[in-house]
């Protein structure tokens, strides 16, 4: 180690100073205060021994100088003067030993070894935390929870190359996080990263928001227009919800694909582009693909590599995880917990909206905290939401799977239409999906608001 020795007296500085770099220490030896508090701002030292009492500056001026300028520092405290009084003090200000003389010098060394091993050990520990940090949190992703890990795993793998990848999950698992992991941990993170939600535009747009148009294309086309292919040249196009595009557009996009090139709508030229391609599909694209919804060639395109996010109730563990870094996001500064019963209850529910909705849980018991520090359980899920679920189903239930399933999926729909006083697009941001997606499942359950809102135990007794 780096070692400051400062004391008045000859034989402790040369006989001390001779042992300790025959240890293999390197040792700066002083011998008043004033030079000791030279050093000390000149200087970074792993230890620094001090007398107490030394002409200039005494040790106590030594260690509180050490203190503020590197509190890591460990401060040996040594003195022929010791009282309980001056050991206390000096504890108090941060030394980290206290040696009354006269002293052996096996003594010190042994000191030194013990608080080397310390230094040692605290540097490991923050080895392995940024290594943890780096595994758990790849990009803004969170989780610890084994499905997690090797999504990690698989991310740290694939990024660094230039494969397309095809990323599965249900709405709300962090597609387009992983999209952004992917992107910024790739040789391409110095160019665009350029996004589309295909299920965000209606088809007649798909077309010209990808490939773009020439001027005079179409009435409305006054300017040439430049496509996310185009804008996204040298880097990623990541295009979201691919599963909602037409078989017409996907044709096309398989010749990006293959080719590198296409043609803006109403153009002749033809333009190529070097872009890597992330999807992202909410269904597992080979049963569209078996429906006859999706190319089969498009589909082994996209699908050299794939990622799949696991969903929320698939990693219950990480619960507690992402409320804390919801809490950092939103809380302001301020810090928040959940007692043990609402994380049992948490872990019971089934969140359809998967962290997405655990997000916007957070967030809405956070505006609804006060000044309270506690998040309450009925401000992260609604009441109906917090009902245990049965061991068991009774033997008058002989109910499906999927009917049962889709009586909760209609429950939560209308508890949470009913707290945003069905304000449509606040709920469909609640529920972690599309406003189209959510106007598709009241068209499913035949939830109207006239017959709907407000009742107790809505049921339905077909999927």
């Amino acid at each position: 180690m780096k070692i400051l020795l400062a004391d008045d007296e000859p034989s402790i500085r040369v006989t001390l100073s001779d042992d300790l770099r025959h240890a293999g220490h390197v040792v700066t030896v002083v011998d008043n205060g004033a030079a000791a508090l030279e050093a000390v701002a000149r200087d970074k030292f792993d230890c620094i021994i001090t007398d107490v009492r030394m002409p200039r500056a005494d040790g106590m001026q030594i260690l509180r100088r050490s203190r503020e300028l590197h509190p890591a520092t460990a401060v040996i405290m040594i003195t022929g003067y010791a009282t309980g009084e001056s050991a206390a003090q000096a504890t108090a200000m941060g030394a980290t030993d206290y040696i009354r003389k006269p002293f052996m010098n096996d003594e010190v060394l042994f000191r030194i070894d013990r608080i080397e091993a310390e230094a040692r050990i605290r540097s490991e520990n923050a080895s392995l935390r940024a290594e943890l940090a780096g595994r758990y949190q790849f990009s803004s992703l969170i989780g610890s929870s084994r499905p997690m890990q090797d999504v990690f795993r698989t991310l740290a793998t694939v990024a660094p190359t230039d494969s397309n990848i095809l990323v599965l999950g249900e709405s709300g698992t962090g597609k387009e996080l992983v999209a952004n992991a992917i992107h910024h941990n790739s040789p391409r993170r110095d160019r665009p990263l350029v996004k589309m939600s295909c299920g965000a535009l209606p088809e007649t747009l798909i077309e010209d928001e990808l490939f773009g148009h020439e001027k005079g294309a179409y009435t409305d086309a006054r300017e040439a227009k430049a496509g996310r292919f185009e804008q996204a040249n040298g880097g990623t196009v990541f295009l979201d919800d691919i599963d909602d595009i037409s078989l017409t557009t996907q044709v096309k996009l398989l010749r990006v694909l293959q080719e590198r090139e296409f043609e803006r709508i109403g153009g002749t030229k033809t333009i190529k582009v070097s872009i890597r391609v992330v999807a992202a599909s909410k269904i597992d694209l080979r049963g569209a693909v078996r429906a006859g919804r999706f190319r089969e060639d498009l589909y082994h395109r996209l699908d050299v590599v794939t990622v799949r996010l696991p969903s929320l109730r698939e990693r219950i563990e990480d619960i507690p995880l992402l409320i804390e870094h919801f809490v950092q996001r939103h809380g302001k500064g301020r810090r928040y917990r959940v007692d043990s019963p609402t994380l049992q209850a948490l872990s019971t529910y089934a969140w359809p909206g998967n962290v997405r909705e655990l997000q916007n849980a957070v967030e809405r018991a956070i505006a609804l905290a006060g000044e309270s520090e506690v998040l309450r359980s009925d401000h992260l899920l609604a009441p109906a939401d917090l009902t245990p679920r049965p061991e068991a189903p009774s033997h008058a239930d002989t109910r499906t799977l999927r009917e049962v399933l889709s009586e909760r999926e209609k429950n939560h729909i209308l508890a949470v239409l009913d707290f945003t006083q069905w304000h449509k697009a606040r709920a469909a941001q609640i529920l972690g999906i599309s406003r189209k997606s959510l106007w598709e499942k009241l068209k499913e359950y035949g939830i109207d608001r006239e017959t709907d809102s407000g009742r107790s135990d809505p049921r339905i007794t077909t999927p």
